[in-house]
């Protein structure tokens, strides 16, 4: 499996923007999907964004079409989510995951079930 850290959450003012980073160590990172996933207290953990490991496919939930942006750097070893447009019902803690799909690189999951390394998350907080 792969190692997953995640930075770059905090507190901003609803309208800001925030950039989350996503680290990942200890094997292939290029032939992994990565997702971006939030929950907030009392409610399931969803699944925001996603990308293949090509980086050609993605995925949003409706909620942030338009505003999120998922995108990666495998030479870096680092997939990124530029969030703007921020609103208090974005406020959660984002995690980052990572699934093995070196057999399909256009291949985008966006199931929990899907992905088998979590990072620890990071808190956003977007005040009113």
């Amino acid at each position: 499996q792969v190692q997953l850290v995640e930075s770059g959450g905090g507190l901003v003012q609803a309208g800001g923007s925030l950039r989350l980073s996503c680290a990942a160590s200890g094997r292939t990172f290029s032939h992994y999907a990565m997702g971006w996933f939030r929950q907030a207290p009392g409610k399931e953990r969803e699944c925001v964004t996603a990308i293949s490991w090509s980086g050609g496919n993605t995925y949003y939930a409706d909620s942030v079409k338009g505003r999120f942006t998922i995108s990666r750097d495998n030479a870096k070893n680092t997939v990124y989510l530029q969030m703007n447009s921020l609103k208090p019902e974005d406020t959660a803690v984002y995690f980052c995951a990572a699934k093995d799909t070196s057999y399909s690189p256009q291949y985008v999951p966006s199931r929990s079930a899907d992905f088998n390394s979590w990072g620890r998350g990071t808190q956003v907080t977007v005040s009113s």
